[in-house]
């Protein structure tokens, strides 16, 4: 589905998004629907739709990406828009498989997750460029996430602040 839309801004927030009308998000089953998002046929990511409120949704949008293509808040793009039909609704890194592949309780206590917290770790392993780095963070997370008790998830504990 390819619609025009523009680039706003949630300041109390300090984020920036495109708006995505209340048809759109119902046509794609509503706010649960992962999708693959294309920018003026350049820019493509993954994203989740988020309530904007009265029915619209909004995807955000990344200052990175807006400078990339060289646009402004309030700006007009055209949007495409596709189901994303992946497991994780984001790329996987490949250091992370390696690590779930060789150590069987990581993998099991990763997959307990919910959805959103795998994706949590799959970006925080991602948003890093080194791939030494991304083996550290890989490493990290999933020993942190063993030390902490099934039912009692803590953020502070997964990043080792606790």
């Amino acid at each position: 589905m390819t619609f025009q839309t523009i680039i706003g801004e949630l300041p109390y927030m300090k984020i920036y998004y495109l708006e995505v009308p209340k048809e759109v998000v119902l046509a794609f089953g509503g706010f649960k629907q992962r999708v693959i998002c294309t920018v003026n046929g350049q820019i493509q990511f993954q994203s989740g739709f988020m309530a904007l409120g009265e029915g619209k949704g909004y995807l955000t949008f990344t200052k990175k990406r807006i400078k990339q293509l060289g646009l402004d808040i309030g700006d007009e793009v055209t949007l495409h828009l596709e189901k994303d039909e992946s497991e994780f609704g984001m790329p996987f890194p490949e250091e992370l498989t390696i690590l779930l592949e060789q150590d069987e309780e990581g993998h099991r206590r990763f997959h307990l997750l919910t959805a959103g917290k795998q994706r949590y770790i799959i970006h925080y392993v991602n948003s890093v460029k080194n791939p030494d780095k991304r083996i550290e963070r890989a490493v990290m997370l999933i020993t942190n996430l063993k030390k902490m008790p099934e039912d009692k998830f803590d953020f502070g504990v997964l990043l080792g602040k606790r």
